[in-house]
């Protein structure tokens, strides 16, 4: 049948003797055409009419306030007509979501719930298995990366049906909280959840593959191509068996000490994304402005690139010819690839355009402000590999390097805040910069113990990543001073304090305790 929109809805009407029955035949199962069509038609046919919702041909839900407003319309002939209703069939709805969609969003929401089920029995039981506590963290691990694409499926089926941001967070949180909720029991009870345990894991894989192939595949073939779908997928399945094929190896062939360096490595991120977080609270309630906040970043820069050289100058572990050669060195591999660069951006002018036209603002300050948190993200790549050599060494699985660490890394998180909160006035640009500097440290630690790396060398590409930090902040500074010399002068000074505070408090923590006496080099 060809309804009101001129084309075919996947909806039918059979014409009997005395009724007219509606039924549905489309293709994802939507009966809203029908009803759609429904509301835009007009029955022409004399004597007394049935209009019959009929639940055998797949139209289930029909709605009283519907027909009356039909009635008022002169949709359906006033001369006595018979409506049978299924009032007992109310439309489905879920957080303003009603008819189809909502049946979708309680079906992706029930499976990722059930789903999680199985995932904490797995939980539960790797911790009571033979290799205890190291096997349950490194299990507890790779469910937790996993959850990241599950949780941004729910969060993404209900952000494109209309809901709002902190709903579809909560939703996705509720989704995985059957996880810590059954692992305890499951660890408490670990040999009769060892017997299910197959069941459990085969029944959350089973729903995880239903749920693709039903729903997420076909609303991602709505919205891309074939290629781009297929790209996207490719993509996903190579992240997450490289994953699973490095935690596995990790499992089997590293020793509780590499366990131990594991999780030391991803601690070293949590000083940047502290610093960032302070340097924004104290920026909001003084209203500082932006050159004051430039200089304070380049102040915590310039001590960064001096502090690690000046240390293998004082202990004779590097002479001073090589440590200029190497500062040198750094400084001409910054200015190369900030020139090629922006040899570049004058090809793309349309594109710059564009994007001044929709209201986003690309300054030379701006631009100069991303190339130095590149150089701080160098940096850090660089104290990871140091960490990630040393770490293993740290004894209490590394809870002990919690303070040194988080110290040592504040000073490059404000810097990162500073530059980028006082170049684009985002105080949400600058924490995020602030998060991705913390996650250099932890990539390059975990990369330096999977690839078994030792010391010898390292000193080399620290001095190298000094040498970039001197050009860029350099050039931030020098914009600084243009607008405002003295704020910009008094930041440089107020930068160079906190670091000194932060990186000396760091050199005390460890001459006093025994808490670095394993990692030395990666948090003095």
């Amino acid at each position: 049948m060809r309804g009101a929109f001129g084309k075919p809805q996947g909806t039918c009407a059979r014409v009997m003797i005395g009724q007219v029955l509606l039924s549905v035949r489309c293709k994802d199962g939507n009966s809203n055409h029908a009803q759609e069509a429904l509301r835009r038609a007009k029955f022409k046919f004399p004597g007394r009419q049935k209009i019959i919702i009929s639940r055998k041909w797949g139209f289930t839900k029909f709605n009283r306030t519907d027909y009356l407003r039909w009635k008022s319309e002169n949709r359906i002939l006033p001369d006595g007509v018979n409506a049978k209703f299924l009032e007992q069939y109310g439309e489905v709805s879920m957080l303003d979501i009603k008819g189809a969609d909502a049946s979708k969003v309680i079906l992706v929401v029930g499976i990722m719930t059930l789903h999680s089920f199985g995932e904490g029995s797995g939980v539960g039981v790797s911790f009571a298995g033979s290799k205890g506590l190291s096997q349950g963290l490194l299990v507890t691990l790779a469910i937790a990366v996993h959850n990241i694409p599950e949780g941004l499926a729910v969060s993404m089926v209900l952000s494109s049906r209309g809901v709002s941001p902190q709903n579809a967070m909560l939703w996705s949180f509720i989704t995985s909280l059957p996880q810590p909720i059954v692992a305890v029991p499951s660890f408490l009870c670990a040999d009769a959840f060892q017997k299910v345990l197959p069941f459990c894991t085969g029944f959350a894989a089973g729903c995880m593959i239903w749920m693709v192939i039903a729903e997420v595949l076909p609303d991602a073939f709505k919205e891309a191509t074939p290629s781009q779908v297929a790209s996207a997928g490719t993509l996903s399945v190579a992240f997450m068996e490289t994953l699973s094929t490095m935690l596995q190896s990790f499992s089997h062939g590293y020793s509780s000490e590499d366990a131990s360096g594991f999780l030391v490595s991803l601690l070293f991120g949590l000083g940047p994304l502290l610093g960032g977080i302070i340097l924004v609270a104290f920026s909001l309630a003084f209203f500082v402005q932006h050159s004051l906040l430039t200089g304070m970043a380049s102040g915590i820069a310039f001590l960064l690139a001096a502090w690690r050289p000046l240390q293998l100058l004082a202990s004779s572990k590097m002479g001073f010819f090589t440590v200029t050669i190497l500062l040198v060195a750094g400084s001409a591999l910054y200015h190369m690839f900030t020139s090629s660069i922006l040899r570049v951006a004058p090809r793309r002018k349309t594109s710059v355009d564009n994007l001044a036209s929709s209201g986003l603002s690309v300054s030379a300050l701006t631009l100069q402000s991303f190339f130095a948190c590149m150089a701080i993200i160098l940096h850090a790549l660089a104290e990871g590999l140091a960490l990630g050599v040393a770490a293993p060494k740290a004894y209490g699985l590394g809870r002990h390097m919690v303070l040194p660490v988080s110290l040592h890394g504040l000073p490059r998180g404000a810097a990162v805040a500073g530059c980028i909160f006082g170049a684009t006035d985002s105080w949400r640009g600058a924490l995020a910069a602030a998060g991705l500097t913390g996650f250099a440290g932890p990539i390059s630690a975990i990369g330096a113990i999977l690839a078994g790396l030792d010391y010898s060398g390292l000193d080399y590409w620290m001095v190298l990543a000094c040498g970039t930090l001197l050009p860029s902040f350099s050039t931030v500074f020098q914009r600084a001073l243009k607008l405002d010399t003295r704020k910009s002068t008094c930041g440089l000074l107020m930068g160079l304090g906190f670091a000194c505070v932060c990186l000396t408090s760091t050199r005390l923590v460890c001459l006093h305790t025994p808490y670095c006496n394993s990692a030395p080099e990666a948090v003095t």
